[in-house]
């Protein structure tokens, strides 16, 4: 039986500066990257998720429409767009400890990990069961949206 750690989109667009940027969001990456740096081998399998956004669409209503306010429930304002410096992992995070690499919201609301796909197309259920892993930790940005979601998405 494997453990995991599940990072939840430690990205520039949701740290300081960025179009959601949460106060402390640059401390985060920094404390991941300790983390790792002091307890990486407690981990068989690391993987991270990134918001990745279509720039040419409202994403199924998750960007807020032209001209309207976004109600930061259901709607907000564009960020993480793929290929933008916004949906980059943030500097402070050594993304070279990462294993596996899942994007969501392609084109649709996606707040939890398990809604997105590996770089090869998988879902993050098929990365788990592949590499065994029964035990998760779960670490990130935005607690009470995308880590939340992910964190009782792995409960069940």
């Amino acid at each position: 039986m494997a453990r995991g750690l599940l990072i939840i989109d430690v990205q520039n667009d949701f740290t300081e500066g960025g179009a959601l940027g949460v106060a402390g969001g640059a401390a985060v990456a920094a404390g991941i990257t300790r983390m790792l740096a002091g307890s990486g081998d407690r981990y068989d399998l690391v993987v991270a998720s990134r918001d990745w956004h279509n720039a040419d669409d409202d994403n199924g209503g998750h960007f807020a429409a032209a001209g309207a306010e976004p109600d930061f429930v259901t709607t907000w304002p564009v960020h993480c767009v793929a290929g933008t410096s916004g949906a980059e992992y943030h500097p402070a995070l050594d993304a070279g400890r990462v294993d596996v690499h899942i994007r969501k919201g392609q084109g649709v609301p996606a707040y939890s990990i398990y809604e997105g796909t590996s770089d090869d197309g998988a879902g993050l259920s098929d990365v788990l069961d592949a590499a065994d892993v029964r035990e998760l930790d779960v670490v990130g940005i935005a607690t009470d949206y995308c880590v939340r979601a992910s964190a009782l998405d792995a409960l069940s």
